[in-house]
């Protein structure tokens, strides 16, 4: 049996703190780039565009790797039924909670205030559906992901659990964990080209590619953390730096940016960036695990606070940013200054949220999942 682990990982709290957090300077940084989003600055930023494609090119990769580890470490603590309602409710709530509270007034401001949705009373019923769909999910699809892949892990944690033939993990590295990733995904893009083939219009349609395509893309790393808890040789590997993974990291970012750029949603895009993704995802694991473990493996009352906010930070920092993007963005015609400012406001706005909720015991509970404890006044004698 697994034994638990006495010492807690504060590197692994503090990456996925991390990771949550750079949210909100890629969606800052989205409005100054090159990307069509919902607002966007007067002329596009080159280097706000290398920026934010280098955060949204790693960031949910690795952070599914840290979910995976932590959900199996839970998943061997509890029983299998008591740690499923555990898990659900720790995602489940939150993603309700935030659809009513910030991603449903969100539609109605990106509908009266921005172009997004300007031809709404032509489109038909499926397609205002649709729309709907794509919009009260939006930055949330996270969540509803590892939803999924939750209910998944009571079949694959139980395969895992129960694996009688233990590989020898000291002899995997990083070529063998490339190539079966490399055969995952050309698997799932011959999959998706097949559905492109027959069934196009489910490519766009909002709850298919949320529910289905994207949990299929990030299985792997899900269970690559799961693994890398059963297994400490690879967890081993992954904090140990790499020199390869490091320029391996550049290489393929150049190749990220270039299919961005030079490719199209008609031809090969989504393909190539399943394939380029999930290079840069394993390369960036080791970075960010090496630099990490040397970093931040201690315990620190400041750190800690980040890790204990990021979740509520990073739901509520959307519709902040769309709003900036909205009133203010058009009133600075310096791209940098923008960002900085956007940057500035959006995290106050949303630390400022973040204490307020703390001193409300119901949306505690809405945005963590956690009971909250009611606290008994002593009567002194």
């Amino acid at each position: 049996m697994t034994q638990n682990k006495a010492q807690r990982e504060y590197f692994l709290d503090s990456i996925r703190a991390c990771l949550m957090l750079l949210g909100v300077p890629f969606h800052v940084s989205l409005i100054y780039s090159m990307q069509a989003w919902a607002v966007n600055s007067a002329e596009p930023s080159v280097w706000l565009t290398v920026f934010n494609d280098f955060i949204h090119a790693f960031r949910m990769q690795v952070f599914f790797v840290i979910s995976g580890y932590f959900s199996y470490m839970l998943y061997l603590r509890y029983s299998p039924g008591r740690w499923l309602k555990v898990r659900l409710e720790r995602v489940g709530i939150p993603l309700l909670s935030a659809i009513p509270l910030f991603t449903l007034p969100q539609f109605f401001m990106l509908k009266a205030w921005t172009a997004k949705m300007a031809n709404w009373d032509s489109l038909s019923l499926y397609d205002k559906y649709n729309n709907v769909v794509w919009e009260l999910i939006s930055h949330l699809w996270f969540l509803l992901v590892l939803v999924v892949l939750t209910t998944s892990g009571m079949v694959m944690f139980r395969w895992l659990r129960n694996q009688r033939h233990e590989r020898d993990y000291d002899q995997v590295g990083w070529g063998k964990i490339t190539l079966a990733f490399m055969v995952w995904v050309l698997l799932l893009d011959l999959f998706r080209r097949a559905i492109f083939l027959t069934q196009p219009q489910l490519l766009s349609d909002g709850l298919f590619n949320n529910v289905v395509m994207v949990p299929l893309f990030y299985l792997p790393f899900f269970m690559l953390g799961a693994l890398a808890w059963k297994h400490q040789a690879l967890k081993q590997l992954f904090i140990r730096f790499n020199p390869w993974m490091c320029y391996g990291t550049i290489a393929v970012f150049i190749a990220y940016s270039l299919n961005q750029r030079f490719s199209s949603g008609a031809g090969w895009l989504y393909e190539i960036d399943n394939v380029i993704s999930t290079l840069m995802g394993l390369c960036m694991l080791n970075v960010c695990f090496c630099f990490g473990y040397k970093a931040l493996n201690s315990h620190s009352p400041r750190i800690m606070y980040l890790v204990n906010a990021s979740l509520f930070i990073y739901l509520v920092h959307h519709p902040l940013t769309l709003l900036y993007g909205i009133f203010v963005t058009p009133h600075i015609s310096n791209n940098t200054v923008g960002f900085l400012l956007g940057l500035t406001t959006v995290f106050a706005g949303a630390f400022l949220l973040y204490e307020i909720h703390l001193r409300i015991p119901l949306l505690r509970f809405l945005f963590s999942g956690k009971p909250q404890q009611r606290k008994v006044a002593t009567v002194r004698g």
